[in-house]
């Protein structure tokens, strides 16, 4: 049995293998109650008391960041003790530990693995060629990388720290409000010179895009970005076809669309940080992982009555779904829900308002897989992790962007959530496939984890939980 964390900068996380099987993967946050955690929380702790753990695998390597930290000034850093939560026994590289998590979880014998994010030790992107050995080991070699200060993940936290959002938490709200924005070429060219000529880990000065608008700025860089990454992969598909994607830019839904249309593409739902903790048991394990779902967490078993729930839809439009083990990573695909009828007019301005969040910003729908053609052209996913065009986004505005895109969840028949046969049940009453679909929680703090979470949630603000 092996225990592999992440903790010490954000996102701190655990999961436990038993041999290939995933037992339990978790985000801190989630019980600890303090988004983006980056310690492992008391829970988490006592779980791994009550089980016999043989090894303890690490996400990063403490000695080689210190020295990247030392390197970047970072000296309050560089000389405090770190503690961990648990005593690893091995230690891993941090974009080794995003690849296995990726690698090791897909359904490929062999592939291009691509990590992209703020930083790891040193590298900021990594291209690795994966494959299993006779033995059916996992076997890795590192293709190109470019290192520290130079960071796609490092730039677009800056850009999102410019335009007044919060980095290392917002940058899903940057990406929303490219769709706002106009194309502007000499601002294309302004941010490519701000990646190439600057270490973005200090910010960007205020008059470097003072003359630009924040739309706009969003706009470009989502622009570039896509350029970027489209030349990372072109560099992966002269090794394979397949090819796995992991780091937190594989959060952008919008990028990933793109992405999904030239290769074969497998992204782990948890691709950040918090992701890596099973990167770094899944390395200590050696050989493929048997991925069944993210449905990983803490598990709240109840019994829940699915003609009561929509029922209820149908009378008020708008409930919550806490029920099963929680999703491991940072969407909600039904276990953990806030779920709305998709087609009123209103329903986003007032999900969007119990959520306090901007009004501007669009929610994805929930789709019956056997459905999806029928409603969204391009890329639909398993676990929202592309855009695609809707079809008829005058029927469904809750769920439609300003681009007329949606983050689209295909919910197929063998997936254990109890969110498919809530949709079964709403599309025989109302001949509608889709739920709109977003996390239960409050903006900026962690979704619902335990049945008494949702219970508070229900509490302050009015929302009825199943």
């Amino acid at each position: 049995m092996i225990l592999g964390f992440s903790e010490g900068f954000h996102d701190a996380a655990i999961a436990v293998l038993d041999g290939p099987n995933i037992i339990h993967a978790s985000h801190s946050e989630r019980s600890s109650g303090i988004k983006h955690d980056n310690t492992v929380s008391q829970w988490q702790k006592d779980y791994v008391a009550s089980l016999s753990i043989d090894r303890v695998a690490f996400y990063e390597k403490p000695l080689l960041k210190k020295i990247r930290q030392l390197y970047a000034g970072q000296y309050n850093t560089v000389f405090s003790k770190r503690q961990f939560s648990f005593t690893p026994t091995e230690y891993h590289s941090h974009h080794l530990s995003h690849a296995a998590a990726t690698f090791q979880t897909s359904p490929f014998y062999e592939s291009s693995v691509v990590v992209v994010d703020s930083i790891g030790e040193w590298d900021t992107i990594s291209v690795w060629y994966a494959y299993y050995d006779n033995d059916l080991k996992a076997v890795y070699k590192k293709i190109k990388s470019i290192k520290y200060p130079r960071s796609i993940g490092l730039w677009y936290s800056a850009l999102t720290k410019y335009v007044d959002l919060k980095p290392l938490d917002e940058e899903y709200i940057f990406m929303g409000m490219a769709a706002y924005g106009k194309e502007i070429p000499e601002l294309q060219e302004r941010l490519i010179k701000l990646y190439e000529e600057n270490n973005l880990h200090r910010g960007i000065s205020a008059r470097s895009l003072y003359e630009f608008e924040n739309v706009d700025i969003a706009h470009n860089a989502q622009i570039v970005l896509e350029k970027m990454l489209n030349a990372i992969f072109y560099v992966a598909r002269q090794h394979s076809e397949n090819i796995c994607y992991g780091g937190g830019v594989a959060l952008n839904c919008v990028a990933n669309a793109s992405l999904y249309n030239t290769s074969n593409l497998w992204i782990m739902p948890n691709p950040g940080d918090a992701g890596a903790a099973l990167g770094a048991a899944a390395l200590s394990y050696g050989k493929r992982i048997n991925w069944k779902s993210p449905y990983l967490g803490y598990d709240i078993k109840k019994d829940i009555d699915v003609k009561e729930v929509v029922q209820y839809l149908l009378h008020n439009k708008m409930c919550g779904i806490a029920n099963g083990p929680a999703e491991f990573g940072p969407r909600a695909l039904g276990n953990r829900s806030l779920i709305a009828d998709p087609r009123g007019h209103d329903i986003k301005d007032i999900v969007n308002t119990i959520k306090k969040r901007q009004l501007f910003r669009p929610f994805a729908p929930a789709i019956l897989e056997e459905h999806a053609s029928k409603y969204f052209s391009g890329n639909t996913t398993k676990y929202m992790q592309a855009t695609a065009k809707c079809l008829h986004p005058d029927q469904f505005p809750g769920i439609v962007h300003a681009d007329g895109s949606s983050r689209v969840q295909v919910v197929s028949k063998d997936e254990p959530t109890i969110l498919r046969q809530i949709l079964e049940c709403w599309y025989d009453k109302t001949g509608c496939p889709m739920l709109l679909n977003t996390s239960l929680n409050i903006r900026g703090k962690p979704m619902v984890d335990t049945w008494n979470d949702a219970l508070a949630f229900q509490t302050e603000y009015g929302v009825k939980v199943f």
